[in-house]
């Protein structure tokens, strides 16, 4: 399978580099060390939107920086509040793409009344090359993938239109983030790190349809970040015809590659399992995903499908859902039904960037 590492040919400013990329840049400017500091504080921890904004930098620097090295904040072209408190995101990028950010607040509040969590959902690429069938990103197709910057620049909007801080992200927006590996791991320890914006490696999670290779290359990593699988199938034929460019990853050789993952990380993997009424949840669906969790150290989570413009497929029944959990919980796999959030705001992936489309 191709990796889609060149897919970007345009010239891009700031977002294109991370951290020890722009202590290069500002060092081959010929200005001192300490300046590239007080750019990325500005930048990811200031939250500035001009370089006019970065007082502390001499006015010929900022000057030439916004000519050489453009400071690009997406714009916000369609923002939706869901009756659950949670905020999606049709943001547009320099050249003109769009992605997709969904900020979900927690429900739980501490004493002042403020939610005690914010999560971040954020896009990888711009467009998906995925194909997968219930997803409305995957009819889309992949434009491009997304810099470090790009994807920080998610989070930092979302931020700002809650004024709260982010405390958890997750990568399970548009795009599969181990097809832009380089860029997305980049991203990744900016989000970590102390200078950056400091969310701990364990608040950081990271969803695939499970490339094999990126899969391997993660295990490796050495920060804590935690790993979801897009399962939704244990039969072959079923994930064969819901997601086709999974066809080449069989799902033996994706057993295999989660016992090299944890041997290597020493972490646990979560299994997302779509409940698609009719189609993977059928009681041969069950027996097939309990026989395929034996030996793995997983966890499950359950989901009921959102209903997605003229799609056929409609979410499994309630009692489906209770039955699959007691099930998979007595046969010794840890399962949680995981709530959708937004679901009145197009909460499905690519949902909300398609039907600003349909209404222009």
């Amino acid at each position: 399978m191709a990796t889609y590492e060149d897919t970007t040919t345009h010239p891009f400013g700031i977002e294109a580099l991370d951290f020890e990329g722009i202590h290069d840049r500002i060092r081959t400017l010929g200005y001192p060390s300490f300046r590239a500091k007080q750019l990325i504080q500005w930048v990811y921890q200031k939250q500035v939107e001009s370089y006019d904004q970065m007082t502390n930098l001499p006015a010929k620097m900022r000057e030439e920086l916004a000519r050489v090295l453009p400071l690009d904040i997406p714009q916000v072209s369609d923002r939706q509040v869901s009756k659950d408190g949670s905020r999606k995101y049709v943001l547009t990028l320099a050249d003109g793409c769009q992605v997709e950010t969904v900020g979900i607040p927690s429900h739980d509040s501490g004493a002042d009344g403020e939610s005690r969590r914010l999560t971040v959902c954020f896009s990888t690429q711009v467009g998906c090359p995925m194909q997968c069938a219930f997803c409305a990103t995957g009819h889309e197709g992949l434009t491009r993938n997304l810099l470090p910057g790009e994807m920080l620049q998610q989070i930092l909007t979302v931020q700002r239109d809650f004024n709260a801080r982010v405390s958890n992200v997750v990568a399970m927006g548009q795009g599969e983030p181990f097809l832009n590996y380089d860029n997305f791991i980049k991203a990744l320890k900016m989000i970590n790190a102390k200078e950056g914006l400091g969310i701990g490696a364990r608040h950081i999670t990271v969803s695939s349809c499970g490339i094999l290779d990126g899969i391997r290359r993660f295990g490796l990593e050495e920060e804590q970040y935690t790993l979801a699988i897009s399962l939704h199938s244990a039969r072959q034929d079923i994930r064969d015809a819901i997601m086709p460019r999974c066809k080449n990853m069989p799902l033996t050789l994706l057993k295999d590659t989660l016992r090299e993952y944890y041997r290597n990380a020493k972490r646990r993997v979560s299994f997302e399992y779509l409940m698609i009424d009719g189609v993977n949840d059928a009681d041969e669906d069950l027996i097939a995903l309990i026989r395929f969790c034996k030996g793995l150290h997983v966890h499950i989570n359950l989901i009921p499908l959102n209903d997605i413009d003229d799609s056929p497929w409609k979410p499994s029944a309630s009692r489906t859902l209770a039955h699959w959990i007691d099930s998979l919980n007595a046969a010794g796999i840890e399962t949680t039904l995981r709530n959708s959030r937004g679901s009145d705001i197009a909460g499905a992936c690519g949902q909300l960037k398609n039907k600003q489309r349909s209404r222009i």
